[in-house]
């Protein structure tokens, strides 16, 4: 279907395999969607496809109930979402989206990633025309639809691309879509499986197997991060 769809998500997959703190990045964006908008999910839609990402998951009922309630305590620390930017190894462009209630901590924290890896964070914006930023629907069509039909249905809602995969149909549109995509497929019955935003390098690069192997390990490490959501970069 094109680039936009070849997002590493095997290797990114086999790197979660090892965090042990997929959970708690999950309540996170579950409490800030929560705090912006609202503890009802029929009244949010970004805590409901929060929830549905959640849940996804297998995050367990308890887990997510504890996240919205966290949103509404008198004593809930503020939690903040910041993006930094810089190099890895071999020159890797690298974005990481953060969710945070210490900003001090985690800009310590993920510039030390970069130093000890040879790279470097850089001034805020500085690699932004380097990634589009997309919204990305995994979907599981009702019996009797095809691709084909909701293609047509979508259009007007935003729509960019749209493929059948070996796990199901996965439609991309802009970023700024992403609220008329979710209303188009709930009324058009289509379950969404997972639904974020996500950044493609817009000029992939290809890096040798050994650079290849250095940047995985300098993700694990990033990724790995109590306050990292998501890290993209333009590795190929």
């Amino acid at each position: 279907m094109g680039r936009a769809f070849e997002y590493r998500k095997a290797a990114k997959m086999k790197r979660w395999g090892h965090m042990s703190r997929v959970f708690p990045k999950l309540s996170k964006m579950i409490t800030i969607a929560a705090k912006e908008g609202g503890a009802d999910p029929d009244m949010n839609p970004r805590l409901r496809q929060a929830i549905i990402n959640a849940k996804a998951e297998n995050m367990p009922k308890d887990n997510i109930d504890a996240a919205i309630k966290r949103a509404t305590a008198k004593d809930a620390a503020d939690m903040v979402e910041i993006v930094y930017e810089g190099k890895g190894p071999a020159g890797v462009l690298v974005v990481v989206e953060c969710a945070t209630d210490n900003t001090t901590r985690t800009v310590a924290n993920v510039r030390s990633y970069f130093n000890k890896c040879g790279g470097s964070l850089v001034p805020s914006g500085s690699l932004e025309f380097m990634f589009s930023r997309k919204a990305v629907f995994e979907l599981e069509l009702p019996e009797g639809m095809d691709v084909e039909e909701i293609e047509l249905e979508l259009i007007d809602a935003g729509l960019e691309e749209i493929e059948a995969t070996e796990e199901g149909v996965v439609a991309l549109s802009d970023w700024t879509a992403f609220g008329t995509m979710q209303t188009a497929l709930e009324k058009l019955g289509i379950n969404v499986k997972k639904a974020n935003l996500q950044r493609f390098a817009n000029s992939p690069v290809a890096f040798s197997a050994e650079d290849v192997e250095a940047i995985e390990k300098f993700l694990e490490k990033v990724e790995d991060d109590e306050d990292v959501q998501s890290v993209y970069t333009n590795m190929e």
